[in-house]
């Protein structure tokens, strides 16, 4: 579970604030989505949720550890996948997730099956030996993603993560994403594809210039479209609106 209460962020003591009083409960067992257009706060929020940036005011409690009292309890609880794959380029795929079960403490007699499963799972088992610089962005985006969910963490916190995946592998994430919540544990991914959201999400939220202008399922979302309107209206028409 990810709870928001009342969290805002300014940057430079700027008048217009990037995230303005949001608040959201991510529940577990769901896929909960973030919309919003370039500059609306998605990505602020997120550094926020992760630890990346301190908060104005408000607080974030990652599974009931606050992220600021308790950083490292909260991290422990999570998986994150950031917008851009910017990693260790000179390590190999195997090193770099050796790398990252360190971190995460993942045992000895897990470590090697967890590994070899995801990289089946991302179709990057023969790559796995090769440097990472050698790798696509694809290739690059996949062994982040792999690396995030290594740990097996309860909540996955996602920043555009199907992109550069090619189809296949981006089925597979939305599958796990379907299976993780599922077996009662939390997804929250933000997206700029609205197809993908209204296919996958249980909820979501809409943010524009820093605030939330919607939070609900796609049932109740739908039930403020016209008939036979698009997510992709509905959004155009509440972020034009805000």
């Amino acid at each position: 579970m990810i709870e928001i209460n009342g969290v805002s962020k300014s940057y430079n003591r700027a008048t217009v604030k990037a995230v303005d009083n949001v608040s959201l409960t991510v529940n577990n067992g769901e896929i909960f989505g973030f919309l919003g257009p370039n500059g609306a706060g998605k990505t602020t929020l997120i550094k926020m949720i992760t630890g990346i940036l301190n908060a104005d005011a408000g607080s974030i409690r990652i599974n009931g550890y606050n992220i600021s009292e308790d950083p490292i309890s909260a991290k422990m609880q999570f998986g994150f996948v950031p917008d851009d794959p910017n990693i260790f380029a000179r390590l190999s795929g195997i090193e770099y997730l050796n790398f990252i079960a360190d971190i995460y403490q993942v045992p000895g007699s897990q470590r090697g099956s967890r590994i070899k499963q995801l990289l089946q799972r991302f179709d990057m088992l023969n790559a796995a030996g090769d440097r990472i610089q050698s790798y696509s962005h694809g290739m690059k985006q996949k062994i982040v993603v792999i690396g995030a969910l290594l740990h097996d963490p309860p909540v996955w916190i996602l920043d555009e993560p199907m992109t550069g995946l090619d189809p296949r592998s981006s089925f597979d994430l939305k599958e796990m994403m379907r299976e993780h919540a599922d077996a009662g544990k939390t997804v929250f991914f933000s997206t700029h594809v609205l197809d993908v959201a209204e296919k996958v999400c249980d909820r979501l939220a809409i943010i524009n210039k820093g605030k939330v202008i919607f939070c609900g399922s796609m049932q109740e979302i739908r039930a403020h479209a016209r008939e036979n309107e698009s997510l992709e209206n509905l959004f155009l028409e509440l972020t034009e609106d805000a």
